[in-house]
């Protein structure tokens, strides 16, 4: 654990995150999923942490482990299919994890996922958050539609299970 990581996560203020993810980009985003959504049979939530609490930075919890419990408290896993995918992003540290169902295992490979994790963090380097998140949930959408063509549940396609709205956490 660096005093670094600490000051960084405490002196980030929330303020910070809803101005690079304000209402528009965050309705922007929305309206990304719902039409990611219609080209395959996946389901994608998107979150945005500002930063993780003091109790988990003195456990020393990765942004890879809080995706894995977001992925969980979103209940992205409920999904009839095990299709759902967690675009999460932590501001203070501005990476971003994706965590996909084991319906989704055996089909995306873990580099597929990376490279698009690196694309996105390329876009909020350059502060085009919404750029990022947009192009991030393409790729996504992209991956899904290859590996998981909407066919394959053709009638499931009434309504996503899942919210298309981000979540700030």
């Amino acid at each position: 654990m660096t005093v670094a990581r600490w000051f960084r996560h405490l002196l980030t203020p929330h303020w910070r995150t809803r101005l690079a993810f304000s209402k528009r980009t965050l309705a922007a985003i929305e309206a990304a999923i719902a039409r990611a959504e219609r080209n395959h049979a996946g389901q994608i939530r998107f979150a945005v942490e500002t930063a993780l609490p003091s109790t988990h930075l003195w456990r020393r919890v990765s942004s890879r482990e809080r995706a894995l419990e977001t992925f969980s408290s979103l209940r992205v896993w409920d999904t009839e299919r095990n299709n759902g995918v967690l675009i999460y992003v932590l501001w203070a540290e501005r990476t971003v994890e994706i965590v996909a169902d084991r319906g989704l295992s055996d089909r995306v490979r873990p580099p597929e996922w990376e490279a698009v994790c690196r694309l996105m963090e390329g876009y909020f380097r350059e502060g085009r958050f919404r750029d990022g998140a947009i192009a991030g949930i393409d790729a996504v959408g992209a991956l899904l539609s290859r590996h998981y063509p909407s066919v394959e549940c053709a009638g499931d396609r009434a309504g996503g299970e899942l919210p298309n709205q981000p979540a700030l956490l």
